[in-house]
Formats: C-alpha cells, sequence, structure tokens
C-alpha cells in the first residue's frame, strides 16, 4: 500500500522542476497518484476495508485540492500533468 523509498525519488526526480524540488504540486500530484493506485488495487481485494476507504477518499480528495491550484497557476503545466500521469478530467 505504501511506497518505497526508491519508488518516491523516482518520482520526485521525474516531475521536480528545479533541481532541489520536493514540494511542487506536481510531485506532489505524482506522490499522491502513485499511492492512490496502490491503495486501489488493495481496495479490489479487500472490499470491506472501510478504514483503509476512508484514506483513500482522503489521498483523492487532497490530490483534487493540488490538481484545482495547479489548474488556477497555470493550465498548461495542469494539462502536461494529467496526460502523464494518465489522470482523467
Amino acid at each position: 500500500m505504501s511506497i518505497t523509498a526508491e519508488k518516491k525519488q523516482e518520482l520526485i526526480k521525474e516531475y521536480q522542476t528545479s533541481k532541489t524540488d520536493t514540494g511542487s504540486p506536481e510531485v506532489q500530484i505524482a506522490i499522491l497518484t502513485e499511492r492512490v493506485n496502490n491503495l486501489s488495487g488493495h481496495m479490489q481485494d479487500h472490499k470491506h476495508d472501510v478504514h483503509s476507504r476512508r484514506g483513500l477518499l482522503k489521498m483523492v480528495a487532497q490530490r483534487r485540492k493540488l490538481l484545482d491550484y495547479l489548474n488556477s497557476k497555470d493550465a498548461e503545466r495542469y494539462k502536461k500533468l494529467i496526460k502523464s500521469l494518465g489522470i482523467r478530467r
């Protein structure tokens, strides 16, 4: 369900906007997307896991807020990011 430190570093390197960037919206959204994808697979196996479902919904809501923020600040970065992550909207 959780992502490994190596996978997190790969995501940071792929989506960072500068050399020392670790907290830009793109990086945060990419990490949240990876966590959501992992937890979605868990939820398919464990349909009655209510606690994980709540965590999944919280992560999806947080990602949605970050995507809305990015869209309001720079629509071109937003479109590029959702295309690269495969998020439909």
